[in-house]
């Protein structure tokens, strides 16, 4: 089975793409990482994917945008749905500290559902908005990204990427859920 996600490894699309096949005790799959809502379903409606796994509401954040434009546009089914819990942790090059950073950076879901925290703990830090929160983290280790920034992300990209955990647990509501759709051709 092949399933799309929107976002990269270490996204929260990837967690809970992983949390429905262990739910479904799925044994043969892949995971394709399509960065986008869009890409997800293009690639369902060409048959290059059995289902696609997109976030669609967060407790916090509301409505995921991107998710509803690209539904709009494309057919589609909707085969199943679940809630999971969103942790979003703080996470910085491992040579950095916390006086280094002037920049937050992630998806706008993320930064959504973690304002307070950055405006108590970070108050002259600019936010800016990237396409996903594991991209932002990839990038960060790279290098692509400046010393000076911070990404809100998975727990699981700092591992993923190698990445320092600044902070756990950095979302408003500590209840954060998102639920996501489970849909097909």
């Amino acid at each position: 089975m092949k399933i799309g996600v929107m976002g990269d490894k270490g996204s929260f699309s990837d967690e809970a793409a992983l949390l429905y096949v262990r739910r479904k005790k799925i044994k043969k799959y892949s995971i394709k990482y399509l960065i986008n809502a869009d890409n997800v379903l293009k690639s369902l409606n060409k048959k290059k994917i059995d289902l696609g796994i997109l976030p669609i509401t967060n407790s916090t954040a509301g409505m995921v945008k991107e998710t509803v434009k690209a539904l709009k546009k494309y057919p589609f089914q909707l085969f199943n749905s679940f809630k999971m819990p969103i942790r979003h942790s703080l996470l910085i090059q491992k040579n950095n500290t916390k006086e280094n950073v002037s920049k937050i950076i992630s998806h706008i879901q993320a930064l959504k559902q973690c304002q307070k925290y950055v405006k108590k703990n970070f108050p002259k830090a600019k936010k800016i908005e990237y396409e996903d929160t594991a991209i932002a983290a990839k990038d960060l280790a790279s290098g692509k990204l400046s010393k000076t920034v911070a990404v809100i992300a998975s727990k699981n990209c700092a591992e993923i990427y190698g990445l320092k955990i600044l902070a756990k647990n950095i979302q408003d509501n500590k209840k954060n859920n998102t639920t996501f759709l489970v849909i097909r051709k």
